[in-house]
C-alpha cells in the first residue's frame, strides 16, 4: 500500500469546556434580549413600511426626472464646492490642535499620567458631541453660512482625530524611540525623529479618511444652516420641488465618488505594497 493510499488516521476531537460552552450560551441570550429590546424600543414594523409604499411611489413620481436645466446645474455645482471646501477646511484646520492632543494622549510618551487622562477625556468631549449640535452652537455665535460649519468639523475632528492618531503613535515601533531615549533626546525629540516619521503613512490615511467623512458631514450641516449643497436640499424639501432636490443628490453623488477616487489614489501612493 503506498503513502497516498494510507488511511488517514481520525484527529480527536477537541475537548470542549463545559463551562465555555455554558458561558457562550449566556453571551447569545443576552445578545438576542438586547437586540429584541432594541427592536421593540424603536418601533420597527416591516408591516408599515409595506403600507407605505404609496407614499414613497408618489415621492419619486415628483422628483423623477431631476431638474436638469443649466441655471440650476451651475447652482447645485457651485453649493457642491462649498460643500468640499466645508469638509477639506474642517479637516485641514484640526490638525495641528488633533497633533498635540494626540502626541499627549499617547501613552507611550505622554509627559504624565494625569496629562494622558485628560487629555483622553477633552478628546472624548469632543467626540461626543455630534458635529451637527456644534454646528447648531456656532450658527448662533456667528449666523448661518459655511464658517459655522467649518467650526463645527474642526471641533469635532479634532476629538476623532486625536484619538485615532493617539492609538496609531502608541503601536509605533519602540525601537527608533528607545535608541533615542537611551542617546539622552527628550521628548520632543523623540516625537519629531522617531515616532511620528515612522507612522506617517498611517497617519495621513487617517487623514484622507476623516476628508471623506468630513465631506459628507458638511452635507449634513447645511441641512442646519451651514451653508454648502445640503442648504440647497433641505430648501427644495420645504418648497416640495423634489425634482430639483434629485438634481442636488445626483451632483452630491458625483462629488463624493470624486473624493473617493482622490483619497484612493493618494493612499495607494502612500502604501505602494498594499496595492
Amino acid at each position: 500500500m503506498s503513502v497516498l493510499e494510507a488511511p488517514r488516521a481520525k484527529v480527536p476531537p477537541k475537548p470542549r469546556n463545559p463551562r465555555t460552552v455554558v458561558v457562550g450560551w449566556i453571551i447569545a441570550a443576552v445578545v438576542v434580549a438586547v437586540h429584541v429590546i432594541a427592536w421593540r424600543a424603536t418601533d420597527i414594523s416591516f408591516a408599515a413600511l409595506a403600507e407605505g409604499w404609496a407614499g414613497m411611489a408618489d415621492f419619486l413620481a415628483e422628483a423623477i426626472p431631476p431638474d436638469l436645466s443649466p441655471d440650476l446645474l451651475l447652482e447645485s455645482a457651485e453649493a457642491s464646492l462649498v460643500t468640499l471646501w466645508i469638509g477639506l477646511l474642517g479637516t485641514t484646520l484640526s490638525v495641528p490642535l488633533s497633533l498635540i492632543l494626540a502626541l499627549l494622549a499617547a501613552r507611550t510618551i505622554s509627559p504624565a499620567g494625569w496629562v494622558y487622562q485628560v487629555t483622553r477625556a477633552i478628546l472624548s468631549f469632543l467626540r461626543a458631541v455630534p458635529d451637527v449640535v456644534f454646528a447648531l452652537i456656532f450658527v448662533t455665535a456667528v449666523g448661518l453660512g459655511p464658517f459655522p460649519g467649518v467650526l463645527a468639523l474642526v471641533a469635532h475632528n479634532v476629538g476623532v482625530m486625536g484619538k485615532l492618531w493617539a492609538e496609531t503613535l502608541e503601536e509605533a515601533d519602540p525601537g527608533p524611540a528607545t535608541a533615542l531615549r537611551s542617546a539622552g533626546a527628550g521628548r520632543i525629540q523623540v516625537a519629531a525623529h522617531a515616532l511620528l516619521p515612522s507612522v506617517l503613512p498611517q497617519l495621513v490615511g487617517l487623514l484622507l479618511y476623516r476628508f471623506d467623512v468630513n465631506v459628507r458631514s458638511s452635507l449634513v450641516l447645511g441641512l442646519v444652516g451651514a451653508g454648502g449643497i445640503g442648504f440647497l436640499i433641505n430648501q427644495s424639501i420645504q418648497l416640495f420641488q423634489f425634482d430639483q432636490m434629485l438634481t442636488h443628490i445626483l451632483v452630491v453623488l458625483v462629488l463624493i465618488i470624486a473624493v473617493d477616487r482622490l483619497s484612493a489614489v493618494v493612499r495607494r501612493r502612500l502604501t505602494p505594497e498594499a496595492a
